[in-house]
């Protein structure tokens, strides 16, 4: 991890850090505040806990999201300081998440645009200029337009891939796909390296081709405390226990302090987190969702 985001994230570049709930690589995250990148654009649709603490490590100048929060719990307490009051420090860019959806499949497809409906009666243009209504060239009205987004860097958490990049996830979908499409850089961390056979067996679970990938980063447990479907569960005492660290600047330094400048990497993290808090989120009983038979023609 160290080596991909040294090689491959700069300062002032747009990060994605996609997954929605489901894979969303932490372990990536605290790297990028490690390493003291700055200057940072991030693009995510749905901001929660992972940027709370980047944003609060200071670094990032500007948030591209739709919805944001601690889900289930409350707010983003350190986004909330440097955005609200009479000196804001973060540029917020805001759309809905079909808008964000829309963009990184604009920038996926090298459009110049994406039209889209879903903006009529909502107060969303209003706040951003660069959702722009275009008559359609059908003669059949207007429509909603928004920028394609393409990132300089998107990185993707995901259960296995093999070392050319072939990546696969099962479970529950963001818009992993269209966002590393539409980067310019690409990096994979995944649970489980495996073999090019194993890949090709079953295809159809292949969300992002090794073409496009730059970096394959093994770490197992580098969504914690995301989850990653049929390895560990979503670690909702965290969720939880982050609103109190979050409430406050100096209970979330002494946070950033303890663990993620004061491990050197995600395995130490997790030595820290302990076997016995680790074991927990593992799945208690085995859940295969079936086979298909491709066949074999000669």
């Amino acid at each position: 991890m160290h080596d991909a985001i040294a090689a491959l994230v700069r300062d002032g570049d747009t990060v994605a850090i996609e997954g929605f709930t489901h894979l969303i690589c932490f372990s990536a995250g605290h790297e990028i505040i490690r390493q003291g990148r700055r200057d940072l654009t991030l693009a995510r649709l749905t901001p929660d806990l992972i940027y709370d603490q980047m944003i609060g490590a200071g670094v990032a100048r500007k948030l591209v999201f739709s919805w944001m929060g601690n889900p289930g719990v409350g707010s983003l307490h350190a986004i909330r300081r440097v955005c609200e009051g009479d000196a804001p420090t973060l540029e917020l860019e805001e759309y809905s998440h079909f808008g964000m959806v829309a963009r990184y499949t604009a920038g996926a497809m090298n459009l110049p645009f994406f039209p889209i409906r879903s903006y009529f009666e909502t107060d969303l243009p209003r706040a951003n200029p660069l959702i722009r209504t275009i008559a359609s060239p059908y003669g059949d009205g207007e429509v909603y337009a928004v920028p394609p987004l393409k990132p300089d860097v998107t990185i993707v958490h995901a259960q296995r891939a093999d070392a050319n990049g072939n990546t696969q996830v099962w479970g529950l979908l963001g818009c992993q796909k269209e966002a590393a499409f539409a980067a310019d850089r690409v990096i994979v961390v995944v649970e489980e390296l495996v073999s090019e056979d194993v890949i090709r067996a079953d295809p159809n679970r292949t969300i992002i081709p090794g073409l496009i990938v730059d970096a394959v980063v093994v770490e197992p447990f580098g969504a914690h405390p995301s989850y990653a479907q049929g390895h560990y569960d979503r670690d909702n005492r965290f969720y939880l226990e982050w609103e109190a660290i979050s409430r406050e600047p100096a209970t979330l330094d002494a946070w950033l302090d303890e663990w993620v400048h004061g491990v050197p990497d995600r395995a130490a993290y997790l030595e820290k987190l302990g076997a016995e808090r680790r074991a927990a989120l593992r799945p208690s009983a085995s859940a295969p969702s079936g086979s298909v038979d491709y066949g074999e023609y000669r």
